[in-house]
């Protein structure tokens, strides 16, 4: 922890020597670098979300203020949604080694060779991890993302036994060669950049015997989070501080409440100090008291505060997923002499249960364990009352 306390202090102060943007940042709130000592410190400097980037170099072109390091230094400028610009210099070699990380956690080693789908131009996904595939040792075939035809003829050829790229992208791989009637010869695949389902897990691992594992990054950052084998979640590289923060206040929550995931690099060309992702998650700790992210829950936007907590959409998912009866769920938050949460559960046609009580009651438990917080009132409501699938949360 000293290490890491040494380097982020070092990281505030060239930060704030080189980048103007954070000099206003820190300047606007009283906060000096050298009240920055280490990571129990850093809650005292704002977060940064992407809209908030994306307006600063809209106003200051093109990277906001947020560039530390002279021009000449970059080996790259990325153009990503937003739009945004994100400058990589020539000593950042971070992100690489957080990718290098999440490869070698989903099995990927030396003498493989794989098949890179991602985009190598304007987004620094396909790059980034071409580097890290070739630091891992790792043979590489730079194909990019959309000629199916195309990737199965040069499987064929090459034979290569890995895959990197989207899920969706592979199951269409899958569909076309068995129209072919060829076999791929993947043995192992690396996801990102979408969600990688459940059913598409089961697919891959159960139908087509791969090795599959899934990293959760972003083009700001790099890679943020990783699968390890058999464990539930994102692990974290050590390349970066990761916070679960509360997006209103920036303050640090406990592991086990929902909150944003915030970020800070030790990026010398494009220092994002408290970097807030917009993706909402759960930090928690293993056995090994190893600190990890729970699956992401959803955007901060579309989440509500409730008695303290956010609740997400997605977190009425998770909770449906546990009910095979249960069709719709919607959620309501009343504001009035503190926060009253109602929800509305329908079962799905021909379905129902024999004992009305007990099955709100044990409703009642999973929504309290998934979605840390009690419901005020569950309610089962005819058919037909909410939409199908219907998964909602309201302020009322």
């Amino acid at each position: 922890m000293s290490d890491l306390n040494s380097k982020l202090r070092e990281a505030v102060q060239h930060a704030y020597a080189n980048a103007p943007a954070f000099k206003q940042l820190m300047d606007g709130v009283g906060v000096a670098p050298t009240d920055i000592q280490g990571v129990d410190d850093l809650p005292k400097i704002p977060i940064t979300s992407k809209d908030k980037l994306v307006q600063l170099q809209q106003a200051n072109p093109p990277f906001g203020g947020w560039l530390a390091v002279p021009m000449s230094q970059l080996q790259r400028i990325y153009f990503s949604p937003g739009p945004l610009y994100d400058p990589q210099g020539f000593a950042d070699v971070d992100g690489a080694q957080g990718a290098v990380q999440a490869l070698q956690a989903g099995g990927f080693q030396a003498g493989d060779v794989a098949l890179n789908t991602f985009l190598y131009h304007m987004v620094p996904a396909g790059l980034w991890l071409d580097e890290a595939l070739r630091l891992s040792g790792i043979t590489v075939v730079p194909l990019g993302p959309g000629n199916t035809d195309l990737l199965i003829m040069v499987m064929m050829t090459l034979k290569p036994n890995a895959y990197v790229g989207t899920p969706s992208f592979l199951e269409t791989v899958y569909t076309r060669a068995a129209q072919m009637g060829i076999t791929p010869t993947f043995t192992k695949a690396f996801f990102t950049a979408e969600p990688y389902l459940p059913a598409q897990r089961e697919k891959f691992e159960g139908d087509y015997k791969l090795r599959t594992s899934q990293a959760y990054g972003t083009a700001d950052l790099g890679m943020v989070g990783f699968e390890r084998d058999g464990k539930p979640g994102f692990y974290l590289p050590d390349t970066l501080i990761v916070e679960i923060a509360d997006p209103e206040t920036g303050k640090v929550l406990p592991d086990g409440e929902v909150g944003e995931v915030v970020v800070t690099t030790f990026n010398r060309a494009y220092p994002l100090i408290r970097f807030g992702t917009g993706d909402l998650s759960v930090a928690e700790r293993d056995a090994n008291g190893e600190r990890f992210l729970r699956a992401l829950v959803g955007r901060s936007g579309e989440a509500l505060k409730v008695r303290g907590m956010f609740l997400h959409p997605n977190q009425l998912r998770l909770i449906g997923n546990a009910f095979p009866q249960v069709d719709a769920i919607a959620a309501s938050v009343q504001r009035n002499n503190g926060d009253h949460l109602f929800v509305q559960v329908m079962l799905a046609e021909g379905q129902s249960v024999e004992d009305i009580v007990a099955f709100k009651v044990r409703f009642g438990e999973v929504f309290k364990q998934l979605a840390r917080l009690r419901a005020d009132n569950i309610e089962l409501v005819p058919s037909g009352t909410l939409k199908s699938g219907e998964r909602s949360l309201k302020e009322v």
